[in-house]
């Protein structure tokens, strides 16, 4: 018997919106979702006349006010199943706060919101809601992130003492030339972006890469946000030094000056026993060095179930879709498995059955907060010439 297709309406990705592109083929890549109405623009009229030229008919909405509004007016069978938001830093919060408030589950893209007062607002209502809710931090969907997750949380690695997470981009050097920058530039304002620029858009991916892929929370933190390009009112360099639940140390550094670099993420954990390194520009493998022995080389789609070194590789991490080895999977299909994921969260909510976001599949609510958390410890950090300063940590 065929699932009936999830409804899922969107919040911005209309003109000018790179993100709703991969977020759609992946809504589509099981054909158990499928993206029927939209709020896709600010400027109602633009809205609609966006929502008239999407790929296939959707229903088109002025405002994400009427479209989540317009829920309680419609028959059961034709009421969204969840609710995606698109939309710059500074329009997270609002369209979120609603939907949960109507009883809608959430996937909105990263960061959460720009605010520990906005993002404890959200967790209090998502809490009070016992709604789904997700934030699309994408390269957690790499089958490779999941199996890195699966190695270091299986005690392969021993004892996590050093971790280096790295987000670095290039975006923003053609500035320091006197040159133009092809991303869009709200992402250099306070008001739109948040406390931190660099930070908050890719320092945030390299730290929810250490905790997912750790299981490691980071307690403390030495910051330096730095600022290259003459007159940006953010950081467009961060770097900062973590201690770790468990009393390891990291990295998590980013940048968008960094000539050369286009999406330079990547991830080494340093164990007592072994070390592992995860490239997303390479994510089809992962390389594990052991000391005394030829360097472990594991691709995806190759790995064996009863593999001598890994032991018993999970079945149901063996069992999720892939392409064939060799056909490369990519960003697109890192957001397909976030999707596919939060679907099944989002079937048993409306269905009555438990459900439980609990991060080990895709980024929760409780995750976008850490970001938050994490800014807000590194700005205070920084302003501080990098003192130690303790993350606001609530699981």
């Amino acid at each position: 018997m065929s699932k009936r297709v999830l409804k899922i309406g969107m919040v911005g990705g209309g003109k000018g919106a790179f993100i709703a592109q991969p977020h759609q083929k992946a809504i589509f890549s099981d054909g158990t979702r499928r993206v029927v109405a939209g709020a896709l623009f600010p400027d109602p009229k633009i809205a609609m006349e966006e929502a008239a030229n999407w790929p296939y008919p959707i229903k088109g909405y002025e405002s994400y006010d009427a479209m989540i509004a317009d829920q309680k007016n419609l028959p059961e069978d034709e009421r969204l199943d969840y609710v995606l938001i698109v939309t710059p830093n500074w329009v997270h919060f609002d369209p979120a706060i609603k939907a949960i408030e109507a009883g809608i589950p959430v996937m909105c893209e990263k960061p959460l919101c720009i605010s520990m007062e906005q993002a404890d607002k959200i967790v209090e209502a998502v809490e009070r809601k016992k709604v789904p809710f997700a934030v699309a931090h994408t390269y957690l969907g790499h089958w490779t992130t999941r199996f890195t997750r699966f190695i270091v949380q299986s005690g392969l690695l021993g004892e996590v003492q050093w971790v280096d997470a790295s987000y670095i981009q290039g975006w923003l050097g053609p500035l320091m030339l006197g040159g133009a920058s092809s991303m869009p530039m709200w992402r250099t304002n306070p008001q739109m972006a948040g406390k931190s620029g660099c930070g908050g858009d890719i320092a945030t991916h390299a730290l929810m890469h250490l905790r997912f892929t750790t299981g490691l929370d980071v307690t403390d933190v030495s910051a330096h946000l730095e600022k290259f390009i003459p007159g940006n009112a953010l950081d467009d360099h961060f770097t900062a030094y973590c201690k770790l639940s468990n009393g390891g140390k990291a990295m998590v550094r980013a940048s968008q000056i960094s000539h050369g670099h286009k999406n330079d993420l990547g991830i080494e954990i340093v164990g007592t026993k072994a070390s592992l390194e995860w490239k997303q520009e390479n994510s089809e493998c992962v390389t594990i060095h052991v000391p005394g022995q030829p360097d472990r080389v594991y691709w995806r789609r190759e790995v064996q179930p009863n593999d001598g070194f890994l032991g018993d590789v999970p079945a149901d991490l063996l069992a999720e879709p892939q392409i064939p080895s060799g056909h490369c999977e990519g960003f697109h299909d890192a957001y397909a498995r976030l999707h596919r994921f939060f679907e099944a969260d989002v079937r048993a909510y409306w269905e009555g059955k438990p459900f439980n976001c609990d991060g080990s599949k895709y980024a929760n609510v409780y995750d976008g907060r850490m970001g938050m958390a994490f800014i807000d410890a590194s700005v205070a950090s920084s302003e501080k010439d990098g003192a130690w300063v303790k993350v606001d940590i609530k699981k």
